[in-house]
């Protein structure tokens, strides 16, 4: 007992006194606490307590493409953290290869009444990807927050990082190392951070059509896209997420080319461990702190019947310099 009133306490951030009040059915608590503590039991697996159980947690959909990239977990911690502090229960609903498709997990979540659903790196980024899921949940009028950039026209909040100013960054960290042939391993053509990080480049430096590969997003991907521009002689990369990074330093790798000294690459995201690749990875950080809690609190604003613009709210990237990068070779 007193060990899950310790967890319980952490997880919500309340004493342990407090979580002994809620599940004692006492008085003192206010009811946004109440359900933070109840929603901070289910997340941690413990049952409620007898005369608590019919209560009905409040649930929201967090759904993901996958869990591979680490981005993806480090924002389902924030977000997830974020919503049980609110009383609300986050359901996880992860893509598979194969498996149950967005569309299929939007119509699970309405079977379950969720009170709203937070997108992260979803099909609203592909312009040619199927979307009648998301005018469902807007016909219905279920809150919904997407995070990272989406097409226009589905009328909804979200947040993004600034694909823009991550490329400058990135971009103008290459050049002051002397690179000139530099090149991006991006997305699909439909899929917008990517279109809008060659918008950035292109506005930033010259960008002939050969420097710009595309791939799916993984680290295979990367290294197919990489090998192409290496062939057609870039001495830097950018790359659309850190997989994608890491895929183009085992091209360069396999051509026999050092990393940083023959070939400079740059991932984006800063997800877990790329401070302990070899070479650790210069990459473009995303706040995934405040970009998961400002999700939560446009989402939690609509559940609490607050309008809320269909605007996007853009967040600072910041550039971290770690060993993949070097001054450019000598012609």
């Amino acid at each position: 007992m007193t060990r899950r009133l310790a967890e319980v306490a952490k997880k919500v951030g309340v004493s342990e006194a407090t979580v002994s009040r809620v599940l004692n059915g006492k008085p003192g608590v206010s009811e946004a606490t109440r359900q933070a503590v109840l929603s901070a039991l289910d997340v941690l697996g413990y049952e409620r307590p007898t005369q608590l159980r019919g209560e009905r947690a409040r649930l929201v959909g967090l759904v993901l493409p996958e869990l591979q990239n680490p981005i993806f977990p480090a924002f389902a911690e924030v977000i997830g953290g974020a919503l049980a502090q609110l009383g609300l229960t986050p359901v996880l609903c992860t893509q598979t290869k194969g498996g149950v498709s967005e569309a299929d997990y939007v119509e699970l979540l309405l079977q379950q009444q969720v009170s709203g659903v937070v997108f992260a790196g979803g099909l609203y980024a592909q312009a040619e990807a199927p979307h009648d899921h998301y005018r469902l949940l807007a016909d219905r009028n279920i809150p919904v927050v997407l995070v990272n950039a989406a097409i226009e026209h589905l009328g909804f909040p979200g947040v993004s990082c600034d694909d823009a100013v991550a490329v400058e960054q990135a971009w103008r960290h290459l050049a002051s190392l002397g690179h000139e042939r530099i090149g991006l391993v991006l997305g699909p053509g439909d899929h917008v951070p990517s279109a809008r990080k060659l918008a950035a480049a292109r506005a930033t430096g010259d960008v002939p059509d050969e420097f710009v590969a595309r791939a799916i997003f993984s680290i295979e991907g990367g290294h197919a896209a990489a090998s192409r521009l290496l062939d057609r002689g870039v001495t830097g990369i950018i790359c659309a997420s850190d997989p994608l990074a890491l895929g183009a330093v085992r091209a360069a790798r396999r051509k026999g080319y050092e990393v940083p000294g023959r070939v400079s690459v740059v991932g984006y995201d800063d997800s877990a461990f790329m401070n302990c690749t070899e070479p650790p990875l210069t990459t473009v950080r995303q706040p995934i702190e405040a970009m998961g809690r400002a999700a939560v609190e446009l989402l939690n604003a609509q559940i609490g019947g607050t309008a809320v613009p269909a605007e996007e709210l853009l967040f600072e990237p910041e550039l971290v310099v770690r060993g993949s990068t070097a001054q450019a070779p000598k012609a």
